[in-house]
Protein backbone atom coordinates (compact mmCIF):
# COMPACT_ATOMS: atom_id res chain seq x y z
CA UNK A 1 0.00 0.00 0.00
CA UNK A 2 1.43 3.31 -1.04
CA UNK A 3 1.65 6.14 1.46
CA UNK A 4 0.70 9.60 0.30
CA UNK A 5 2.43 12.54 1.93
CA UNK A 6 0.33 15.67 2.07
CA UNK A 7 2.10 19.00 2.39
CA UNK A 8 0.17 21.85 3.94
CA UNK A 9 1.19 25.08 2.25
CA UNK A 10 0.36 28.25 4.15
CA UNK A 11 0.62 31.30 1.89
CA UNK A 12 2.32 34.39 3.22
CA UNK A 13 0.63 37.45 1.82
CA UNK A 14 2.81 40.48 1.28
CA UNK A 15 1.23 43.89 0.94
CA UNK A 16 2.63 46.81 -0.99
CA UNK A 17 4.39 49.74 0.62
CA UNK A 18 2.36 50.91 3.59
CA UNK A 19 1.17 54.50 3.55
CA UNK A 20 -0.93 55.49 6.52
CA UNK A 21 -1.95 58.17 8.96
CA UNK A 22 -2.13 58.25 12.77
CA UNK A 23 -4.93 60.20 14.46
CA UNK A 24 -6.27 61.01 17.91
CA UNK A 25 -9.20 58.66 18.59
CA UNK A 26 -11.23 61.41 20.27
CA UNK A 27 -10.55 64.53 18.21
CA UNK A 28 -9.72 62.88 14.91
CA UNK A 29 -6.74 65.21 14.58
CA UNK A 30 -3.47 63.85 13.14
CA UNK A 31 -0.68 63.14 15.63
CA UNK A 32 2.80 64.30 14.59
CA UNK A 33 6.10 62.55 15.39
CA UNK A 34 4.61 59.23 16.52
CA UNK A 35 7.25 56.52 16.88
CA UNK A 36 6.57 53.46 14.70
CA UNK A 37 8.36 50.11 14.95
CA UNK A 38 7.98 46.79 13.17
CA UNK A 39 8.23 44.01 15.75
CA UNK A 40 11.23 41.75 15.24
CA UNK A 41 12.64 43.89 12.43
CA UNK A 42 15.23 46.66 12.13
CA UNK A 43 12.57 48.80 10.55
CA UNK A 44 11.01 52.00 11.89
CA UNK A 45 9.36 55.26 10.91
CA UNK A 46 8.10 58.53 12.37
CA UNK A 47 4.90 60.31 11.45
CA UNK A 48 5.26 63.67 9.75
CA UNK A 49 3.65 66.82 11.16
CA UNK A 50 0.45 65.87 9.28
CA UNK A 51 0.39 62.44 10.98
CA UNK A 52 1.32 60.56 7.79
CA UNK A 53 3.97 57.85 7.50
CA UNK A 54 5.40 55.27 5.11
CA UNK A 55 6.91 51.81 5.59
CA UNK A 56 8.37 49.34 3.06
CA UNK A 57 6.32 46.36 1.93
CA UNK A 58 5.58 43.90 4.76
CA UNK A 59 3.87 40.56 5.24
CA UNK A 60 0.25 41.29 6.11
CA UNK A 61 0.56 39.57 9.49
CA UNK A 62 3.57 41.57 10.68
CA UNK A 63 2.93 43.55 13.86
CA UNK A 64 3.53 47.30 13.87
CA UNK A 65 3.86 49.21 17.16
CA UNK A 66 2.72 52.84 17.47
CA UNK A 67 3.71 54.91 20.51
CA UNK A 68 3.64 58.57 21.51
CA UNK A 69 3.82 60.38 24.84
CA UNK A 70 0.33 61.02 26.17
CA UNK A 71 -1.23 58.12 24.22
CA UNK A 72 -1.71 54.41 24.89
CA UNK A 73 0.70 52.26 22.89
CA UNK A 74 -1.03 50.33 20.11
CA UNK A 75 -0.14 47.23 18.10
CA UNK A 76 -1.79 46.46 14.77
CA UNK A 77 -1.05 44.10 11.88
CA UNK A 78 0.30 45.54 8.65
CA UNK A 79 -3.00 45.06 6.84
CA UNK A 80 -4.75 47.23 9.47
CA UNK A 81 -2.25 50.08 9.49
CA UNK A 82 -3.71 52.45 6.91
CA UNK A 83 -5.53 54.54 9.54
CA UNK A 84 -4.45 54.08 13.16
CA UNK A 85 -6.31 55.70 16.06
CA UNK A 86 -4.43 56.26 19.31
CA UNK A 87 -6.33 56.75 22.57
CA UNK A 88 -5.20 59.56 24.90
CA UNK A 89 -3.87 58.21 28.19
CA UNK A 90 -5.81 58.93 31.33
CA UNK A 91 -3.65 59.89 34.25
CA UNK A 92 -4.09 61.74 37.49
CA UNK A 93 -2.27 65.02 37.67
CA UNK A 94 -0.10 65.11 40.74
CA UNK A 95 -0.17 68.19 42.91
CA UNK A 96 2.87 70.28 42.08
CA UNK A 97 4.48 71.96 45.05
CA UNK A 98 6.65 74.87 44.01
CA UNK A 99 9.47 74.92 46.51
CA UNK A 100 11.07 78.04 45.12
CA UNK A 101 14.02 76.89 43.07
CA UNK A 102 16.97 79.06 43.96
CA UNK A 103 19.28 78.09 41.10
CA UNK A 104 22.25 79.24 43.16
CA UNK A 105 23.96 75.86 42.90
CA UNK A 106 24.54 74.01 39.64
CA UNK A 107 25.94 70.53 39.20
CA UNK A 108 26.50 68.88 35.81
CA UNK A 109 26.46 65.08 35.87
CA UNK A 110 27.12 62.47 33.19
CA UNK A 111 30.29 64.01 31.76
CA UNK A 112 32.99 61.49 30.86
CA UNK A 113 36.34 63.17 31.42
CA UNK A 114 39.18 62.32 29.04
CA UNK A 115 36.78 60.45 26.74
CA UNK A 116 36.92 60.68 22.97
CA UNK A 117 33.45 61.24 21.55
CA UNK A 118 32.64 59.99 18.07
CA UNK A 119 29.52 60.31 15.91
CA UNK A 120 27.65 57.22 14.75
CA UNK A 121 24.40 56.69 12.89
CA UNK A 122 22.35 55.04 15.62
CA UNK A 123 19.70 53.83 13.19
CA UNK A 124 16.07 53.20 14.12
CA UNK A 125 16.31 52.93 17.90
CA UNK A 126 16.08 54.89 21.15
CA UNK A 127 19.45 55.00 22.87
CA UNK A 128 19.38 55.59 26.63
CA UNK A 129 21.85 56.68 29.26
CA UNK A 130 21.28 55.74 32.88
CA UNK A 131 21.79 58.36 35.60
CA UNK A 132 21.95 56.77 39.07
CA UNK A 133 20.91 58.76 42.13
CA UNK A 134 23.66 59.76 44.55
CA UNK A 135 23.28 61.15 48.05
CA UNK A 136 25.35 64.12 46.94
CA UNK A 137 22.38 65.29 44.83
CA UNK A 138 20.29 66.11 47.92
CA UNK A 139 21.12 69.81 47.69
CA UNK A 140 20.67 69.95 43.91
CA UNK A 141 17.62 67.78 43.39
CA UNK A 142 15.99 69.60 40.45
CA UNK A 143 16.82 68.63 36.86
CA UNK A 144 17.31 72.08 35.38
CA UNK A 145 18.75 71.27 31.95
CA UNK A 146 19.72 68.41 29.66
CA UNK A 147 22.61 68.65 27.22
CA UNK A 148 23.30 66.50 24.15
CA UNK A 149 26.21 66.47 21.72
CA UNK A 150 25.44 65.85 18.05
CA UNK A 151 26.87 65.99 14.55
CA UNK A 152 24.43 67.49 12.01
CA UNK A 153 25.14 68.06 8.29
CA UNK A 154 21.81 69.83 7.66
CA UNK A 155 20.99 73.42 8.57
CA UNK A 156 18.86 72.06 11.38
CA UNK A 157 17.16 68.82 12.41
CA UNK A 158 14.54 67.75 14.93
CA UNK A 159 15.03 65.11 17.64
CA UNK A 160 13.00 63.82 20.55
CA UNK A 161 14.21 63.33 24.13
CA UNK A 162 12.66 60.94 26.65
CA UNK A 163 12.89 60.76 30.43
CA UNK A 164 12.06 57.30 31.77
CA UNK A 165 11.51 56.16 35.34
CA UNK A 166 13.20 52.93 36.44
CA UNK A 167 10.77 50.02 36.70
CA UNK A 168 10.85 47.11 39.17
CA UNK A 169 13.22 45.16 36.89
CA UNK A 170 15.67 48.04 36.54
CA UNK A 171 14.59 48.75 32.96
CA UNK A 172 13.25 52.00 31.46
CA UNK A 173 9.64 52.33 32.60
CA UNK A 174 7.01 55.06 32.44
CA UNK A 175 7.72 58.41 30.80
CA UNK A 176 8.30 61.01 33.52
CA UNK A 177 7.01 63.86 31.35
CA UNK A 178 3.56 63.76 29.75
CA UNK A 179 4.61 65.72 26.69
CA UNK A 180 7.14 65.23 23.90
CA UNK A 181 10.41 67.11 24.35
CA UNK A 182 11.27 68.13 20.79
CA UNK A 183 14.68 69.68 20.25
CA UNK A 184 16.03 71.56 17.22
CA UNK A 185 19.69 70.77 16.55
CA UNK A 186 21.77 73.12 14.40
CA UNK A 187 24.42 72.29 11.80
CA UNK A 188 27.86 71.21 12.95
CA UNK A 189 29.34 69.29 15.85
CA UNK A 190 27.99 70.99 18.94
CA UNK A 191 26.26 70.81 22.30
CA UNK A 192 22.57 71.63 22.49
CA UNK A 193 21.14 72.56 25.88
CA UNK A 194 17.44 72.28 26.73
CA UNK A 195 15.93 74.11 29.70
CA UNK A 196 13.63 71.89 31.81
CA UNK A 197 13.04 74.32 34.67
CA UNK A 198 9.30 74.66 34.02
CA UNK A 199 8.74 70.94 34.60
CA UNK A 200 9.97 70.98 38.23
CA UNK A 201 11.45 67.55 37.55
CA UNK A 202 13.14 66.10 40.63
CA UNK A 203 15.92 63.52 40.37
CA UNK A 204 14.23 60.19 41.33
CA UNK A 205 15.75 58.27 44.24
CA UNK A 206 16.26 55.20 42.05
CA UNK A 207 17.71 57.18 39.15
CA UNK A 208 16.36 57.69 35.64
CA UNK A 209 17.06 56.98 31.98
CA UNK A 210 17.40 59.74 29.39
CA UNK A 211 16.66 58.59 25.85
CA UNK A 212 17.62 60.08 22.47
CA UNK A 213 15.35 59.39 19.49
CA UNK A 214 16.16 60.42 15.95
CA UNK A 215 13.03 61.31 13.98
CA UNK A 216 12.84 59.57 10.60
CA UNK A 217 11.06 62.44 8.85
CA UNK A 218 11.60 64.35 5.60
CA UNK A 219 13.04 67.36 7.41
CA UNK A 220 15.87 65.23 8.79
CA UNK A 221 16.59 63.27 5.59
CA UNK A 222 19.53 63.65 3.24
CA UNK A 223 19.59 61.70 -0.03
CA UNK A 224 22.47 61.33 -2.45
CA UNK A 225 22.74 59.39 -5.70
CA UNK A 226 25.89 57.28 -5.68
CA UNK A 227 27.31 55.99 -8.99
CA UNK A 228 29.19 52.70 -9.23
CA UNK A 229 31.97 53.24 -11.83
CA UNK A 230 32.43 49.49 -12.34
CA UNK A 231 28.84 48.50 -13.09
CA UNK A 232 27.56 51.84 -14.33
CA UNK A 233 24.57 51.58 -11.97
CA UNK A 234 23.46 54.07 -9.36
CA UNK A 235 21.94 53.77 -5.92
CA UNK A 236 20.32 56.19 -3.50
CA UNK A 237 22.09 56.73 -0.20
CA UNK A 238 19.73 57.91 2.52
CA UNK A 239 20.77 59.33 5.91
CA UNK A 240 18.80 60.88 8.74
CA UNK A 241 20.40 63.54 10.91
CA UNK A 242 21.58 64.44 13.44
CA UNK A 243 24.06 61.80 14.54
CA UNK A 244 24.45 61.49 18.29
CA UNK A 245 28.00 61.39 19.66
CA UNK A 246 29.14 58.46 21.80
CA UNK A 247 31.99 57.61 24.14
CA UNK A 248 33.38 54.08 24.44
CA UNK A 249 33.15 53.39 28.17
CA UNK A 250 32.91 50.61 30.73
CA UNK A 251 29.45 50.09 32.24
CA UNK A 252 27.25 47.47 33.90
CA UNK A 253 24.53 47.52 31.24
CA UNK A 254 22.81 49.47 28.48
CA UNK A 255 19.13 49.61 27.50
CA UNK A 256 18.02 50.24 23.90
CA UNK A 257 14.53 50.33 22.41
CA UNK A 258 14.47 48.66 19.01
CA UNK A 259 12.38 46.16 17.03
CA UNK A 260 9.40 47.23 19.15
CA UNK A 261 10.77 46.31 22.59
CA UNK A 262 13.36 47.18 25.22
CA UNK A 263 16.60 45.21 24.90
CA UNK A 264 19.30 44.98 27.54
CA UNK A 265 22.99 44.63 26.81
CA UNK A 266 24.90 43.23 29.78
CA UNK A 267 27.91 41.09 30.66
CA UNK A 268 27.68 37.38 29.89
CA UNK A 269 28.82 36.72 33.48
CA UNK A 270 25.36 36.57 35.05
CA UNK A 271 26.76 35.26 38.34
CA UNK A 272 28.61 38.50 39.02
CA UNK A 273 26.26 41.51 39.47
CA UNK A 274 29.25 43.87 39.33
CA UNK A 275 30.50 42.54 35.98
CA UNK A 276 30.99 45.24 33.33
CA UNK A 277 31.29 45.49 29.57
CA UNK A 278 32.35 48.11 27.06
CA UNK A 279 29.49 50.08 25.51
CA UNK A 280 28.96 53.12 23.30
CA UNK A 281 27.43 55.58 25.74
CA UNK A 282 25.43 58.54 24.37
CA UNK A 283 26.89 62.00 25.00
CA UNK A 284 24.11 63.21 27.31
CA UNK A 285 24.53 65.13 30.56
CA UNK A 286 22.16 66.67 33.12
CA UNK A 287 22.49 69.95 34.96
CA UNK A 288 21.03 69.83 38.46
CA UNK A 289 20.11 72.84 40.59
CA UNK A 290 18.73 73.68 44.03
Amino acid sequence: MKKILLLLVIPVVAIAQIKGVVKDSLSGQPIPYVTIWVEGEQMAATTEFEGTYELPALDSGKTIVFSSVGYTKKRVTADQAKTVLLSPEEYILEEVVIAGQKNTKLLEIGIRKNSIYQAFDNGPKIETKFFPYLQAYTKTKYIKKVRIQTDCRLEDALVKLHFFAVDEKGAPGAELLKKDILVTVKKGVMHTTVDLSDWNLVMPKNGLFVGFEKLLIERNKEEKTIADPNSGTTRVQRKYYPFLLYAYVEANFQWTYQEGEWQKKASADTNDPTATLMILEPSISLILSN
